[in-house]
């Protein structure tokens, strides 16, 4: 055995590894990429969910966003206003009290309730009912298709298919809008927590086609709208519809910015943030179409035109 060879291998080893050390060392404090404490603190006290229902991706595309100033502090809707207050403190901010949305599905067309065409043997998904005949099974091609493409996007288990029907836990939902994105039929909206009266119907069928379909289904008869002591039901291609506040000022938005001739305004993308009794909305006008504060996410990141609103006006920035 050669002991020379053996030392001299080994210090050459020694020499190949405090070399790379050196190096790595050194690397890294050149190429080191500076850490925002705030972010760290933020992402930390987000859930970790990973949902995308804020609109980023993931928790630590919003804790980045939070800490740019890009996005407000309760930007999380899983974590709620108790997080919202946490990330707040972190950032020296005070954070503005929401009204908590939940899920809701606008159908009710049970199995008991409407009428199958067929009986239908397959793939049971929503989004594969576009390739089936009809539609579906179901006489009412405006309902709920009951095969749970939303159950089965929903990360918090909130959402169930009860007797062919999708239904929302209120106390589970987390106001994530992954179902609002998956339904193909845009069936399902977010709407306030403390709300107790809907339409629970989505057909723009005539009286006589719904009817033929399903026995609870809206006829667009305008009865609702005409004894509505405070007019807050519409009734728009034979489907009513219950015009919340913040529809109210929609309208009135869109007649600023479509007046004057102002028409080129629609190919802009605006973002419009709406506060009355100390809760914030959030919604957006982009290629003519209004689309909620869930559904903004599915934009992508655009450079919005912000415009700040309140009950009695509206300033542009």
């Amino acid at each position: 055995m050669n002991i020379g060879a053996i030392i001299a291998a080994t210090v050459l080893v020694a020499a190949v590894g405090l070399f790379i050390g050196v190096f790595l060392g050194v690397a890294g404090k050149k190429f080191a990429v500076e850490v925002d404490e705030k972010e760290v603190a933020v992402r930390e006290a987000l859930p970790g969910n990973n949902c995308g229902g804020c609109g980023y991706p993931g928790c630590d595309g919003l804790a980045a966003a939070i800490a740019k100033g890009e996005a407000p502090v309760n930007g999380c809707p899983v974590g709620g206003e108790p997080v919202g207050k946490v990330i707040a403190a972190i950032m020296g901010q005070e954070v503005v009290e929401t009204a908590r949305q939940v899920a809701y599905v606008k159908c009710a067309g049970t199995c008991e309730k409407t009428k199958d065409n067929y009986e239908y043997t397959g793939v049971e998904d929503c989004e594969m009912m576009a390739f089936i005949p009809g539609g579906g099974a179901k006489s009412c091609t405006y309902g709920c298709l009951g095969f749970g493409s939303c159950v089965k996007a929903c990360p918090f288990g909130a959402i169930d298919v009860v007797n062919g029907v999708a239904v929302v836990d209120k106390e589970a939902c987390k106001a994530c809008g992954k179902c609002v994105a998956k339904c193909p039929k845009h069936l399902i909206e977010l709407v306030p927590y403390e709300q107790t009266t809907f339409v629970q119907c989505s057909s723009h069928a005539k009286g006589k086609a719904v009817t033929s379909a399903c026995e609870v289904g809206c006829i667009g008869c305008k009865k609702c709208e005409k004894t509505c002591p405070n007019g807050a039901i519409t009734v728009d291609n034979f489907c009513a519809h219950i015009v919340r506040i913040v529809g109210l000022v929609k309208r009135f938005v869109r007649d600023i910015l479509f007046s004057n001739g102002r028409k080129n305004c629609c190919v802009k993308a605006w973002r419009f943030f709406f506060s009355i009794k100390g809760c914030e909305y959030m919604f957006a006008l982009w290629g003519g179409m209004w689309y909620d504060e869930s559904e903004v996410m599915n934009l992508g990141r655009r450079m919005y035109h912000d415009c700040v609103c309140s009950w009695n006006g509206c300033g542009y920035d």
